[in-house]
């Protein structure tokens, strides 16, 4: 049996992997636009959860930066209105609560993607989600130490399908398998496995049998 190559890089998905939506925002957010409008804050924050819920998956199809300040526009046009409140205010809103600003890091995010970097390891990112990764993983303070962060939206393909993951092992300089995936869908790694990656699935809340869930035993497949 051939040896496997040795690993040159580790990818990761974004959300519910190296980052997670901080419910604490929700309250903050409601409660400055009760100060700065004057709006019930439990109404507020049901809006803010409610219309997100409901336009979560709208930017499928966005493939390019424009096309996601459109989407924002007519997203915060649409949750300002909800609220009672003026289109002018609508700038205002999300200008102040972009959606980077609901995310938080997991645990030991820093410290599992510097000592990758410290073994000589690429690290990239391959998330399904708008053209403004970059902006994202600059507001979790991670991009400093991702090499390669990949949109699926620029790419033009999501996950799971097989596009996704070799255009994602070609911009990482390598062949997929040299390349470690680390995803929480079961549909996502086992999509990186069909078409070479090694790849493990992650759920932080422990619930998952055979699933890694903490960030830091990344380190022990590596």
């Amino acid at each position: 049996m051939t040896a496997a190559p040795p690993l040159q890089a580790v990818l990761f998905d974004r959300d519910d992997t190296l980052a997670l939506t901080d419910p604490a925002v929700y309250r903050e957010a409601a409660l400055w636009m009760q100060e700065r409008f004057g709006l019930d804050p439990r109404q507020a924050g049901h809006t803010l959860a409610q219309v997100w819920e409901e336009r979560m998956n709208d930017w499928w199809d966005l493939r390019s930066h424009e096309d996601e300040e459109q989407f924002w526009e007519e997203y915060g046009s649409d949750l300002t209105a909800r609220l009672g409140l003026g289109p002018e205010a609508a700038a205002e809103v999300m200008a102040a609560y972009p959606y980077e600003r609901y995310m938080k890091p997991v645990a030991g995010a820093r410290e599992v993607l510097s000592e990758l970097r410290r073994r000589g390891l690429k690290t990239g990112v391959l998330s399904n989600t708008l053209p403004s990764i970059d902006r994202t993983l600059d507001a979790l303070g991670l991009a400093d130490l991702i090499d390669v962060p990949l949109a699926t939206c620029l790419l033009g393909v999501h996950k799971p399908e097989a596009r996704a993951f070799t255009l994602a092992a070609e911009a990482l300089g390598c062949r997929p398998e040299e390349v470690l995936f680390i995803d929480d869908r079961p549909e996502n790694v086992s999509a990186a496995q069909a078409v070479g990656m090694r790849a493990a699935l992650i759920d932080h809340s422990g619930q998952t049998p055979g699933a890694l869930s903490d960030l830091r035993e990344v380190l022990e497949l590596c």
